[in-house]
């Protein structure tokens, strides 16, 4: 077996194969900064590096497998196997990206057991929901059993409590033997903070910039070329190895990067030509903060060309319209929340050039709705960062009504943009999901719970009411409890759910990527937002008392609604019902 490391700055590298004396690898004769050698070695076979005349053995930072975590040896993993685990083609055709929905899962609490085998066997609850595929968060190793996923430290590797890669295979096979497709968040633009031996190999890091995290990946200074080609071959790797259908590259606002040929553009050319090569429709989603349309717009015409992109603009001009929160960045669209969702059904950002309070300047760029289909833009009420970034990680069902729950999953499921719903809110799940961690280093512990509460106490929270990351309940907490779906009132909101995602799919007015069709009319005052996509129909009543509205005469009739609801009047008027949705058509 062929074993090598990118080490550039190292006089000598041995290898420590199985426990066994280290043995010297050999300069790459062609690739500078490489260091081979070949081994005899199989499946499970522990290994890692010594560099120089440092005595710490490292592990690979290409390894499959880390069984013993971040600080222990790699494990020998055969991506052929893993391939062959992972499957062929799913049962039934994927939908493209335009008719999808997603649902967004995180392994450690999808279930009390916490792995990915617990999660495959939760599959037919997302399959009677109708979602196409799964959106699962970061799975590479982090330190402890429980986290986030957000601070990683080897990203081609999968986290071991979860199950390891043979875990994640056998995860990526059920979904697809059930006709569901497999989205994997990975993070590019930094690694956690403790565990992270890449900066003993390389310049993985640079100076020249600096980000939330500390020194930013090294994505255009010296030795860029091979720490560009480490990111992109591990992204490839989840599509090829895997099967996975599609990637989420979390915050790429916060890649460092001032090449003009910049990382996520070499990133999407070699995606786009491994989905001509497979025959596969493999796709990139970014989350972005920059109310950028160029993040999406096709290479030919001078974008990154990056399939869709998360819409934050439209979760919080629908949350300050459901909640009437004013804080923070929901302030600019606390001042009219209906007509910033208006805005944002229409045009996608809210801030497209305009004043942004909460950063002190202009922010975003218009989007040309005639070049830029809705589906590039993804929309969802509720996701892991709007939760669990809260104090205590309520959901929006800690606070609102079934009924306006409702209304926001209408808005959600037949809006313009690629529905993504967050895990448990189909049935208004009465667990929070809370920030937890499981540092082993006592005093990075420390720092983060103490982090915590300093952050939160600005915005007047006492310390004690912020859970503590680090304490075992706090994950706990935020596991779903599966036993609620049967009961009231999370039966009636998931049957709610189920005939939303079935309307989608049999309408086709609803996936039409038309932007500038979409027309859109409310009532500020009196709560109520109506809009029309094709020849469907949709009102919304955010308010607790009746409204009428004027439809005007058009033969469409009641497919769904909230509340019951009488057909149109002769004079084409509506009369929703308090904290109800109605969803009409041909």
């Amino acid at each position: 077996m062929r074993f090598e490391v990118w080490a550039p700055q190292a006089e000598r590298v041995a290898m420590r194969l199985r426990g066994e004396p280290p043995a010297p690898l050999e300069r790459d004769p062609v690739r500078a900064g490489w260091w081979t050698a070949e081994a005899p070695a199989a499946e499970g076979d522990r290994y890692g590096f010594l560099l120089g005349e440092d005595p710490v053995l490292r592990p690979d930072p290409r390894g499959r497998r880390l069984p013993d975590g971040p600080e222990g040896p790699s494990a020998v993993v055969d991506p052929a196997a893993l391939a062959a685990t992972a499957g062929g083609a799913p049962a039934r055709p994927l939908p493209a990206l335009q008719d999808a929905v997603l649902y967004e899962l995180h392994i450690g609490t999808f279930t009390p057991e916490g792995t990915f085998d617990a999660a495959a066997g939760r599959l037919a609850h997302l399959v009677e929901l109708g979602v196409s595929h799964v959106s699962l968060m970061p799975v590479c190793p982090f330190p402890g059993r429980h986290g986030w996923g957000y601070d990683g430290v080897a990203p081609w590797a999968v986290h071991e409590p979860y199950g390891g890669p043979a875990g994640l295979a056998r995860f990526v096979a059920a979904a697809h033997a059930q006709g569901l497709g497999v989205v994997l968040d990975v993070v590019h633009n930094h690694l956690g903070p403790s565990g992270n031996h890449l900066p003993a190999f390389g310049p993985y890091f640079t100076d020249t910039h600096h980000t939330p995290w500390g020194a930013a990946v090294n994505l255009d200074a010296a030795g860029s070329d091979e720490v560009r080609a480490y990111l992109r071959e591990s992204a490839l790797a989840w599509l090829r190895d895997y099967r996975i259908d599609g990637l989420r590259l979390d915050a790429v606002h916060a890649l460092a990067d001032d090449r003009a040929l910049t990382f996520l553009e070499e990133l999407a050319e070699a995606v786009d030509a491994l989905s001509a090569e497979s025959g596969r429709s493999l796709f990139l989603i970014a989350e972005s903060d920059l109310c950028d349309p160029r993040t999406t717009t096709p290479r030919p015409a001078g974008g990154l060309g990056l399939h869709a992109q998360w819409n934050d603009d439209f979760h919080h001009a629908l949350h300050t319209a459901l909640t009437a929160e004013s804080q923070g960045y929901y302030a600019d669209f606390a001042a009219a929340p209906l007509a910033a969702l208006a805005k944002t059904m229409t045009r996608a950002f809210f801030h497209d050039g305009t004043w942004s309070s909460f950063r002190g300047r202009a922010h975003g760029r218009p989007v040309d709705r005639r070049r830029t289909p809705a589906h590039r833009f993804l929309g969802y009420a509720q996701t892991h960062d709007q939760v669990g970034n809260r104090a205590t990680g309520d959901r929006l069902s800690a606070a609102l009504s079934p009924g306006l729950l409702a209304c926001a999953a209408a808005l959600t499921l037949t809006g313009p943009f690629v529905p993504m719903l967050f895990m448990g809110e189909e049935w208004g799940a009465g667990t929070p999901w809370q920030y937890f961690t499981d540092h082993t280093d006592p005093g990075l512990a420390e720092a983060v719970r103490a982090g915590r509460r300093r952050e939160f106490a600005a915005h007047g929270w006492a310390a004690e009411d912020v859970p503590d990351p680090q304490d075992p309940a706090t994950r706990d907490r935020s596991v779903l409890d599966w036993h609620e779906p049967a009961n009231a009132p999370h039966g009636r909101l998931l049957e709610w759910y189920r005939t939303l995602v079935a309307l989608r799919r049999r309408q086709p007015d609803l996936r039409d990527p038309d932007l500038a069709a979409v027309r859109v009319a409310f009532d500020e005052e009196r709560r109520w937002i109506t809009y029309r996509r094709g020849d469907v129909r949709v009102a919304v009543n955010l308010a607790p008392d009746p409204v009428t509205i004027a439809l005007g005469r058009n033969g469409v009739r009641v497919l769904a609604s909230w509340e019951p609801t009488a057909p149109l009047d002769p004079d084409g008027r509506l009369h929703v019902p308090g904290e109800s949705a109605v969803v009409l058509g041909p």
